[in-house]
């Protein structure tokens, strides 16, 4: 791979305004602790599909959507030490299906002890009513979205200069 002298260029510098948290998840940044009693589940894989899809019979004491864009981790079996994004988490019909983004690379086992991880869409209220972290909140939840361009000016109300949702 040839680099140039303008590779320094595409070195981030400094921090990036937008509305989601630019943290990961579990991070120095976000400073959650994911061996938090509540945010974690570990299991045996029960049934493996496409090597991508994951069933268990006993849903847990998670909610629908509690693992959905977090982690899975592999712990034991010959593909310990794999871990893979979780793309949706959904009960149907008192089944959890776990499904990922991309398929693991060595073949998940039943019976294999797997970990799930709560998933973050990154967005400030999540932040703040599921993992109770809102003072280590990376993003700015109050930008204006690019619609703010077309909103009328607002004749009712203070005209602070807060957020413009009302």
């Amino acid at each position: 791979e040839l680099r140039g002298l303008t590779e320094d260029l595409n070195k981030p510098m400094g921090r990036v305004f937008q509305k989601p948290c630019t943290a990961v998840l579990g991070d120095a940044d976000c400073g959650f602790n994911l061996d938090t009693a509540g945010y974690s589940d570990t299991r045996l894989a029960e049934t493996v599909a496409d090597r991508r899809i994951f069933q268990f019979a006993d849903p847990g004491d998670f909610a629908e959507g509690w693992f959905s864009r977090g982690r899975l981790t592999v712990l034991s079996g010959t593909a310990a030490g794999v871990q893979a994004s979780i793309k949706t988490d959904r009960i149907t019909q008192g089944v959890r299906e776990v499904a990922l983004w991309d398929a693991l690379p060595e073949g998940v086992a039943q019976g294999d002890q797997l970990r799930l991880e709560a998933g973050c869409d990154k967005r400030f209220e999540t932040c703040r009513l599921k993992f109770l972290n809102h003072l280590n909140f990376r993003g700015f939840p109050d930008l204006p979205g690019d619609e703010w361009i077309t909103l009328p000016p607002r004749n009712d109300g203070t005209n602070d200069g807060g957020s413009l949702r009302g």
